[in-house]
């Protein structure tokens, strides 16, 4: 109740006159994403609540054509409690409607990642049976490839009806909606198999008070006038900053895809002061020009490891504005790391945030500070379609005296070379530590006698150059020897999945090949 109470605090909601409003949109609407329109209404409805590449609306404006696309959609194509409404779309207006329209009906929203190939969306198809899809018109050909039956639409068409259409056409009559609060959230990521993974959140207002009052208070959201989502929507803290600034009264900016020199022009011509980002986007943000990012304030970065390199990089150029998410599409978010603490620790996740436990275990036990183990989280936040409401993140990891976490790797990366167990993302770090390094991936290859060795592919500044001896050499000032990759190769450049993460799969694809 506390924590309800001091966000409400910090919307600028705790009179009696404004929580009566409150009150009343709920009986009358329901709880669900449509309810931020209330917190923001004190704003006038004339401030400037989301921009796109195609339009800019005010919160006047999105709370109308939300409203709109809400009576078409329940009219039209029968949408309501329980139905599933599939998302295949990349970042924009339409989307963000379509997501708030649906949610006022009480549907179960998946949001699919919006990379995934034909054969994945039919997994999806045969294993949820969506009642709707609302989808980008680039995607046409995957679904009309696909065993995808039920009605759909597409998010913008200029002869044909879409969800920027409906959302500005009013409905005639005046029928009145019962209540409805929001049905689960589903997010389908694409896992580390490649085999979409389902992952259901069933929102509940309490639930989320502690990972909403961490972006509030850890990240100081409230003194921030705008947003940059420059991550998918379908990610989680995509998402919840979007809703977080949302629930602000601020204005979010958001494109269709992530583009270094559209990204750098839109924080200098927004003067965006709070960017998501996972790491390689801000590296190459700040590879293309520095100087039109100065307006950042609050850096937030997750999604994959952050590299002390792109710490202290970060920390050259901007100052001390970037902060380190962790958390996973299972459990949510779960520890944060602020400027300061990277200042001390460059390579940590940070803290656990109030409300979550976090254990380290290995063989079936909690180890103690310094051991390293496999991160598991509990939390009422966390997805609920799992057995146990303990959560292995498949993350391992350690946390020191101070209850500083630390990340070393996933358990499926693990190398086990001559007996050692080894983490590719502690030599990487090492070899990126060199001042020729732009990046590098280690994998581990079949050995007769080690049973794997160390493969290390590095990808060089375009303005360096280096031989594999003096990498090796100076390896061995920084590593131990077990650690020193025993091959070297330098590429071109080091290949990232969709959503920013190093492509493993890719790389020892490519080192098989070699072999062959």
């Amino acid at each position: 109740m506390f924590n309800l109470l001091k966000i409400l605090s910090q919307l600028d909601f705790l009179s009696p006159s404004k929580i009566a409003r409150l009150g009343s949109a709920i009986r009358q609407n329901g709880v669900n994403l449509m309810l931020l329109f209330t917190l923001t209404e004190r704003a006038g409805g004339t401030q400037t609540a989301l921009v796109d590449s195609r339009e800019n609306l005010s919160y006047q404006q999105l709370q109308e054509r939300c409203e709109n696309l809400v009576h078409h959609l329940a009219e039209r194509y029968e949408i309501g409690k329980g139905r599933k409404v599939a998302f295949f779309c990349r970042n924009h207006a339409s989307l963000v409607q379509g997501i708030f329209a649906a949610s006022r009906l009480g549907a179960d929203l998946y949001l699919l990642n919006s990379s995934m190939s034909r054969l994945q969306f039919n997994r999806l198809v045969e294993e949820q049976n969506f009642d709707f899809l609302i989808y980008d018109e680039e995607f046409s050909d995957v679904i009309e490839g696909s065993l995808y039956r039920n009605p759909k639409i597409v998010s913008y068409q200029d002869n044909k009806a879409s969800i920027s259409m409906l959302a500005g056409m009013v409905p005639g009559g005046n029928q009145k909606l019962p209540p409805s609060s929001i049905g689960k959230i589903v997010l389908l990521t694409g896992g580390t198999t490649g085999k979409p993974k389902q992952v259901v959140h069933r929102p509940s207002l309490f639930n989320f008070l502690h990972p909403f009052a961490a972006l509030l208070n850890r990240l100081h959201l409230p003194k921030y006038s705008t947003a940059y989502i420059a991550t998918p929507i379908y990610h989680g803290y995509g998402i919840a900053v979007l809703l977080a600034f949302f629930a602000l009264g601020k204005k979010v900016v958001i494109q269709d895809s992530f583009d270094v020199r559209s990204a750098c022009n839109l924080i200098r011509l927004h003067q965006v002061e709070v960017v998501t980002v996972v790491p390689l986007m801000i590296h190459k943000m700040l590879k293309h020009n520095s100087e039109e990012l100065q307006s950042l304030a609050c850096i937030a970065s997750g999604g994959a490891k952050l590299n002390p390199a792109l710490v202290e990089e970060v920390n050259h150029h901007l100052g001390d504005v970037l902060y380190n998410l962790y958390g996973t599409s299972e459990a949510g978010l779960n520890i944060i790391a602020a400027p300061e603490d990277l200042k001390h620790h460059s390579n940590t996740l940070g803290k656990v945030i109030a409300g979550g436990r976090f254990q380290v275990v290995a063989e079936g036990k909690k180890v103690k500070p310094g051991n390293i183990g496999e991160f598991c989280i509990r939390n009422k936040w966390s997805m609920r379609n799992s057995a146990s409401r303990w959560i292995k993140t498949g993350d391992i990891g350690y946390r020191d005296r101070n209850s500083y976490y630390f990340l070393c790797g996933r358990t499926d990366d693990l190398i086990i070379s001559a007996g050692n167990n080894i983490y590719p993302l502690e030599i990487e770090c090492a070899i990126t530590n060199h001042p020729c390094v732009e990046d590098a991936a280690v994998i581990g290859v079949e050995d007769i006698c080690s049973g794997q060795i160390l493969k290390a592919f590095v990808q060089l500044h375009s303005d360096k150059t280096l031989t594999k001896g003096e990498l090796s050499s100076w390896l061995q000032t920084q590593l131990a020897g077990f650690q020193i990759p025993r091959e070297i190769v330098f590429v071109r450049e080091l290949m990232y999945t969709d959503v920013g993460k190093l492509d493993r799969k890719q790389v020892r694809a490519n080192a098989s090949a070699e072999v062959q």
